[in-house]
């Protein structure tokens, strides 16, 4: 899945909000969020 996602974020079609959501399910870690966004991870409050 990370593949996928990474690729989504990369062509514009998925935002830091939905990655972040994606790790909140558990799809990816928080250290694959912050390879593919280049962000640190914040879980929403």
């Amino acid at each position: 899945m990370y593949e996928k996602i990474k690729k989504w974020y990369r062509q514009g079609l998925w935002k830091d909000l939905q990655v972040r959501q994606a790790v909140e399910k558990g799809l990816l870690t928080e250290a694959e969020y912050r390879e593919i966004t280049g962000g640190v991870y914040h879980a929403a409050e």
